[in-house]
């Protein structure tokens, strides 16, 4: 796939439960893809074991967030798990503007605005787990926290869950590899529509224009 595009960006919305794998599939598929980005939110959460800022979160004081959400500095605010998340608004229309795609990593709440300030200029995603036993594994494998805290994150992921209908896409992340390339699928379907060609292409398909039936 080329790097060179002129039209501008897609943006994929990407949901899913904790421990669903969003964050792995993203980050390897952008890896691969050329001109596909992760967009980094900013979170008012601690930082977990081998988070760093600036690479996994933008991380900030509730202050500091109250004072960008008052300055109407996101794109999207939602309260996740007691804690708040925001998409820098500028971050997001800088990259779009210079025809960067851009994986946005949100919940439901985040989704629902999102697509009525986008609507038809971007595509949603949904990624499960291959049943809860698995969900509830992936959690506690990463050991890091108690199990009234895991409980809350069940009953939560089952709350997240319960919008995926609400979505354009379903993937089903039980093998990793066969889970990215459905994504990557999605991707390469979005940059093939036929009016994104059009301006990516718009000086080769004027050659054809020249030259009518």
């Amino acid at each position: 796939m080329s790097s060179n595009r002129n039209s501008a960006g897609n943006l994929f919305i990407i949901s899913a439960p904790s421990g669903a794998g969003k964050t792995s599939l993203m980050t390897a598929l952008a890896a691969e893809v050329p001109n596909l980005v992760v967009s980094l939110s900013y979170t008012t959460r601690a930082q977990r074991p081998g988070e760093i800022d600036g690479v996994h979160y933008n991380f900030i004081s509730q202050a500091k967030y109250d004072e960008l959400l008052a300055e109407e500095a996101f794109l999207e605010s939602a309260t996740v798990f007691e804690y708040n998340y925001g998409t820098s608004k500028h971050w997001i229309q800088e990259r779009l503007a210079h025809g960067i795609d851009i994986f946005l990593e949100i919940d439901w709440q985040g989704a629902r605005q999102i697509k009525e300030k986008f609507q038809q200029s971007c595509v949603s995603v949904f990624i499960l787990p291959p049943s809860l036993s698995a969900l509830e594994i992936r959690l506690r494998s990463r050991n890091q926290d108690a199990d009234d805290v895991i409980a809350y994150r069940m009953k939560k992921a089952m709350a997240e869950i319960s919008h995926y209908p609400e979505y354009d896409y379903l993937i089903i992340n039980k093998d990793f590899e066969c889970a990215k390339a459905e994504l990557k699928a999605v991707v390469i379907a979005r940059r093939l529509r036929n009016l994104c060609q059009q301006q990516h292409y718009a000086k080769l398909l004027a050659q054809f224009s020249t030259h009518p039936a």
